[in-house]
């Protein structure tokens, strides 16, 4: 590192906090912005929902490669090849005139350079800073990502409601052009291993587990063989972890050094981040589709119900480092868990045909609160004990179950849905229409007007309205349970953590 380094400067972690949020805001802007692609580009949606599966699918399986590269190359420049890729990457897309140069510039060369740039987030803070300082700074990049998550409805909303999607690609080179001019800011880091270490066959075999599960997770509501897809690649994955640990023993550089999960500290932070990412991406796109669904908003105004998630998030975010001088990591987590299970309940009642904007807000607003104190400390705590010559690897490790989150969240939860309309259904014919039980013409209304996600009058039937009522009440309220549930776990394994090792 170069000894020219002064800690107290925070532009590095602007730059980091940069790409952060970048990364992510590319996985969830061009959501509300499908519609606009498929007559810019004379497609269809299902093409355009492929295009977006695969920049998580490459992002993903390249995630593991990438950490050890940081070794390799050196984390610093790792980061800056990954940035100039993503520059190339993000002007492709926003000047492509046919899906598939949107396809080489989004998924593929945004996506490999996403795999480039995020374990070097969290490796270049933790080498850069320390202490209090570091605390921050690891709080401050992981909040970025949540909130990134959290805006990009809006800011797709905004981008396509009075410019085009493409200016969402070029608003991202804006931010990889002040990357690239300040990079000297960033301090230099040397290799500390040399090609000749690179395991190849554990790469590929990672790539291949890494590739199944998530193509898995993806489809989980579209094809009926992806359950064992995602079996496939949890065997290959685990084929992984014996190859690499037999690649240890006989003397050799693994991919990923193994012995690591035998911290505690990493291993209970990898499952928050991977449950917190799944629960907060996963209720986020649950209530956006009632949104624009059922209340029928638009992108702009779908984005602007949300942030009172996105205030709340912030807010606890940027007061957890200073409140982790007076108490431990362990308990602000365990609180920031039951804050955000206490929003969960709240919203679980709020979900109806007349529900209205402000109903939402309360809820909206302690669900990211409680959030903001998870996601902001779970990287500082899952990495305190580790060494400082295995934190690349171990930022690996978080980079890569924070990424598996983010894809799992709308998969799963769109199962959860699912199940809840299937629930709702029968109670709402029990309750409102007992001599339609055996009536296909009474289900077919009903699936019809959520199908239409209620733009059409396609019934005025009272009885019908009352059943979609309780569906939509039933459905919603069972994802906010589940979601609850999950953060249920992250109290209950918050519970492990360790304090810093003296």
């Amino acid at each position: 590192m170069s000894e020219t380094l002064k800690e107290h400067s925070w532009i590095p972690l602007v730059l980091v906090a940069c790409a952060s949020f970048i990364i992510t805001l590319d996985a969830t802007f061009m959501n509300v912005s499908i519609s606009k692609v498929v007559v810019d580009l004379h497609t269809d949606v299902s093409t355009i929902q492929m295009i977006m599966s695969f920049y998580t699918l490459i992002t993903a399986a390249f995630m593991l490669l990438s950490t050890k590269l940081q070794d390799i190359v050196g984390k610093k420049k790792l980061f800056i090849i990954g940035t100039v890729l993503y520059g190339i990457g993000t002007f492709t897309a926003a000047i492509s005139w046919s899906t598939p140069v949107l396809f080489i510039g989004w998924a593929l060369i945004e996506g490999i350079a996403g795999a480039l740039m995020t374990p070097a987030t969290v490796s270049l803070i933790s080498g850069i800073y320390s202490g209090e300082k570091r605390t921050f700074a690891l709080a401050i990049e992981s909040v970025m990502v949540s909130i990134s998550a959290a805006v990009g409805p809006l800011f797709g909303g905004v981008m396509t409601t009075f410019l085009s999607w493409r200016w969402g690609f070029a608003v991202e080179l804006i931010f990889v052009i002040f990357i690239l001019v300040m990079q000297h800011k960033i301090p230099d880091f040397k290799p500390t291993e040399s090609k000749n270490d690179l395991d190849i066959t554990g790469t590929i075999i990672s790539v291949i587990g890494l590739v199944l599960f998530v193509w898995g997770i993806l489809m989980l509501t579209k094809e009926s063989y992806s359950v064992a897809v995602i079996v496939l690649g949890l065997v290959i994955l685990a084929i992984f972890a014996w190859f690499e640990i037999r690649r240890k023993r006989n003397g050799k550089v693994p991919l990923l050094d193994m012995d690591l999960f035998k911290d505690r500290n990493l291993r209970v932070g990898a499952i928050i981040r991977l449950i917190g990412c799944l629960a907060m991406g996963g209720a986020l796109f649950a209530v956006s589709l009632f949104l624009q669904s059922v209340m029928q908003l638009n992108a702009l105004n779908t984005g602007l119900t949300t942030l009172p998630m996105t205030i709340g998030l912030l807010l606890f975010a940027i007061a957890a480092p200073s409140l982790s001088t007076k108490f431990s990591h362990k308990t602000l987590i365990a609180l920031g868990s039951l804050i955000a299970i206490a929003g969960c309940l709240i919203l679980s009642y709020q979900f109806r045909l007349n529900t209205t904007m402000y109903d939402l807000i309360p809820g909206l607003f302690v669900l990211g609160a409680g959030l903001g104190f998870v996601m902001s400390l779970s990287t500082d705590i899952s990495l305190i004990n580790i060494p400082k010559k295995s934190e690349n690897n171990a930022s690996g490790v978080l980079t890569t179950t924070q990424t598996l989150g983010e894809s799992m969240g709308t998969a799963i939860i769109g199962v959860i849905l699912i199940l809840g309309v299937m629930g709702g259904l029968s109670t709402a014919i029990n309750m409102y229409a007992p001599d339609h039980a055996n009536d296909p013409q009474f289900f077919d209304d009903a699936a019809n007007y959520l199908q239409a996600a209620g733009t059409e009058n396609i019934t005025q039937d009272s009885t019908v309205l009352n059943a979609i009522d309780v569906i939509i009440q039933e459905a919603m309220g069972f994802v906010m349970i589940v979601t609850a549930i999950l953060l249920a776990v992250v109290f209950i394994a918050t519970l492990r953590l360790e304090p810093k090792k003296q």
